[in-house]
């Protein structure tokens, strides 16, 4: 499978200027080449090749004065320009056909866009020197922090400059069978949540970390000083730099909390299993903040994508599936429970119920792997006279060059 590795890079002032050259000739070329295929459709024409695009807006276009410049970077950058128009206007038209969620049509870029990004592919030569640095053509020997080995030779490098001025070099590379690891007995349940982060089928319950909370007040001040600059001022532009490293630094925290949650998962079991949860819904109730601070879903990515890596088994079941409702002893629904019952007896067994832990073993039942409801803590309880039988894509917004 490919996976991408990210390092930070420590360009220097004249460096940083070759790569902003870069930036924005990648975007000129990519809002060229839409402009001609918009111009193309509204005059009932079919939509330019990639091929002669590629003629006239970069081989041909270099001998005009008015895009002489485009000669001063590597025509790579350029050429995967085009690519990246020809990938958005694919995810675009497979989203009609309902082959992928939808999305809107590609839009123009701008060079006010606070992320900007370029590739090399190996046409371009780039390279990695004796001495650890990563030579681009055109910008020189950039230095980076290495962080870990690459399991093999990148295909591609992605040079990307973040909202928060951050430069990092993104590679793919090509991994092998050689990560798969050896089988393990344990398997698990997983229930997402917000009092806790997850609660694990053996009764383990993990925290919650609760970044972006934590991270509110000096969130809060960053960005009443950005209110308070003119606009178009430098003093803005370092105030929405603050704001921008603040939330950087809690989306690495977050991060870096999946990564080795995921990881420690994954290792230690032969078999997750996790809920399909509807995030979209959830995220336009009262609880969106703090939704969007759990990040279940790039969670879930990730378990899914190491379990693929590791030779692990990764379940995802329905999202209606009652998992809250039935007792892990006896298999018996009792109907939904308000969200402030944490603990509660089954009307058929008589066992007193962790909520989480319950649901959490329930998930791994309903992926079919084999757990005991040892660890939900259940206890007996006096069984109570019945009281009788249970009840039963966005719409695209138009865009403008800038």
């Amino acid at each position: 499978m490919q996976l991408r590795y990210s390092f930070r890079l420590y360009p220097s002032a004249g460096q940083r200027m070759a790569l902003a050259r870069a930036f924005g000739c990648a975007r000129v070329v990519y809002n060229d080449a839409l402009r001609a295929r918009e111009t193309a459709r509204g005059e009932g024409m079919p939509f330019p090749k990639t091929g002669n695009l590629s003629k006239q807006l970069i081989t041909e276009a270099k001998n005009t004065p008015e895009r002489a410049w485009l000669g001063e970077v590597s025509a790579v950058v350029l050429q995967q320009s085009l690519r990246d128009l020809d990938t958005a206007y694919k995810n675009f038209f497979d989203g009609l056909k309902g082959k992928r969620p939808r999305m809107g049509a590609p839009r123009y870029k701008s060079r006010k866009d606070t992320r900007q990004a370029v590739r090399f592919t190996a046409n371009a030569r780039w390279s990695i020197t004796t001495g650890g640095k990563l030579h681009l053509p055109k910008i020189g020997d950039v230095k980076v922090k290495w962080s870990r080995t690459l399991p093999s030779t990148p295909s591609t490098v992605t040079v990307v400059k973040d909202s928060a001025g951050r430069y990092f070099a993104s590679f793919v590379v090509e991994t092998g069978p050689e990560e798969i690891l050896p089988e393990t007995t344990p398997e698990l349940g997983i229930d997402l949540g917000l009092g806790h982060f997850a609660v694990l089928s053996d009764g383990t319950k993990i925290d919650s970390p609760r970044f972006l909370r934590r991270a509110e007040k000096r969130l809060k001040k960053a960005q009443r000083d950005l209110s308070r600059k003119k606009k178009g001022s430098s003093n803005r532009d370092k105030a929405r730099l603050k704001v921008a490293r603040t939330h950087a630094r809690v989306a690495d925290a977050r991060r870096e909390f999946h990564h080795r949650l995921s990881t420690r998962l994954i290792r230690e079991n032969q078999a997750v299993a996790v809920e399909d949860l509807a995030v979209k819904g959830l995220a336009r109730t009262r609880l969106a903040k703090s939704v969007h601070d759990a990040g279940w879903s790039a969670f879930v990515s990730m378990l899914e994508y190491k379990a693929a890596r590791y030779g692990r088994t990764f379940i995802r079941i329905g999202r209606f599936e009652p998992t809250s409702q039935v007792c892990s002893q006896c298999g018996v629904q009792d109907g939904p429970k308000p969200l402030h019952v944490r603990v509660w007896t089954c009307g058929a067994c008589g066992a007193v119920l962790d909520r989480d832990i319950n649901a959490a073993v329930n998930v791994a039942k309903a992926a079919g792997l084999a757990v005991s409801a040892c660890g939900a803590q259940v206890r007996r309880a006096p069984v109570p006279a019945p009281r009788g039988e249970a009840g039963t894509h966005p719409t695209p917004q138009p865009s403008t060059a800038r």
